[in-house]
């Protein structure tokens, strides 16, 4: 999930909005956070799939991503599909929004403070910004996971706030809600800086070289051209299938992680080197590293054409053109 600032019309500056005054932080926290919630619930039952398949579990063992996706409602109810997505609604909020405004923030000390700018700005900004929201939320995205892997009948916690009290009395305390932390930040940087740089590059080229083509005005700004509902999500997809594929097997093993105890060997997965290496000797890469890749490229183009078109709409509406 990633974006940039509206590119200018040629020959026609941008007039500044001073309209907006204090109320541009919040507006801007705002925006991110709905584009954020409104992408994740739209793959909420891909995400819970992915997580089954991540982590094997042993009530959908063997079975593909589309088995998987008619087995659970068969299993446990539609609202299967669904388990876990409270959790990640209460963490994707203040994630969208805090790696929004963390990206035109670090994008503004990079090339103003440190001189840095053209296409490398747009890379280092977004991996710093999708590290520094991972931080901020990461208690409960290792929360959602847990719910989202429990199985009808095998219910180790019971909610939310039973999922926090239990991690927190049985698994050290406030270092419990950080396992798995590590390859998750190195996994999202360069996932989020190569979404946040092929999409702002596919952006800025687009409007720069057929602005007609591929831009329209703003609905709030005319003086600014912003990209195509189809055009967004065809650069979005772009975008996160590459980041996807660079930095999936991170991924794997921070799920793995983040599951610790509620998976039978996770005495092996204590590391993020050792997690890796006992991944690829269990299962070798097309089954272990990259298993569930497929489902992220099938979350790709409709998580991020959500993202996309809901943060240029909220922007539009909240005036932050």
């Amino acid at each position: 999930m990633a974006t940039e600032a509206a590119v200018s019309t040629p020959g026609r500056p941008a007039i500044p909005n001073h309209s907006q005054g204090d109320y541009h932080f919040v507006r801007s926290f705002v925006a991110g956070g709905v584009a954020g919630c409104c992408a994740k619930s739209t793959i909420a039952p891909l995400d819970r799939v992915k997580i089954l398949l991540q982590a094997h579990s042993p009530h959908y063992k063997d079975l593909g991503v589309v088995a998987t996706l008619c087995a659970v409602p068969k299993k446990e109810g539609y609202l299967g599909l669904y388990k876990g997505n409270g959790a990640m609604m209460v963490r994707i909020f203040p994630y969208g929004a805090i790696q929004f405004m963390a990206f035109d923030k670090y994008k503004k000390i990079l090339n103003k403070q440190l001189g840095i700018s053209g296409h490398i700005h747009r890379l280092m900004a977004g991996s710093m910004a999708g590290m520094t929201a991972v931080i901020c939320t990461y208690p409960l995205d290792v929360i959602r996971a847990r719910l989202a892997y429990q199985v009808k009948g095998h219910h180790r916690y019971t909610g939310i706030g039973n999922a926090f009290q239990t991690i927190y009395l049985k698994e050290g305390g406030i270092p419990g809600f950080y396992k798995g932390l590590i390859p998750t930040l190195i996994g999202m940087a360069p996932y989020a800086g190569f979404s946040f740089f092929t999409f702002g590059t596919l952006k800025s080229l687009g409007l720069a070289h057929f602005p007609e083509l591929l831009g329209r005005p703003s609905s709030d700004n005319p003086e600014v051209m912003v990209l195509k509902t189809h055009v967004n999500l065809l650069c979005g997809g772009v975008a996160g299938a590459i980041a996807q594929t660079i930095s999936y097997p991170l991924d794997v093993a921070r799920r793995r992680m983040q599951l610790g105890v509620v998976l039978p060997d996770s005495d092996k997965c204590l590391t993020l080197t050792k997690t890796l290496k006992y991944v690829y000797s269990q299962y070798g890469m097309k089954k272990g590293l990259y298993r569930g890749l497929s489902l992220n490229y099938i979350r790709c183009v409709p998580s991020q054409a959500v993202a996309f078109t809901t943060y240029e709409f909220m922007k539009q509406t909240l005036h932050l053109n």
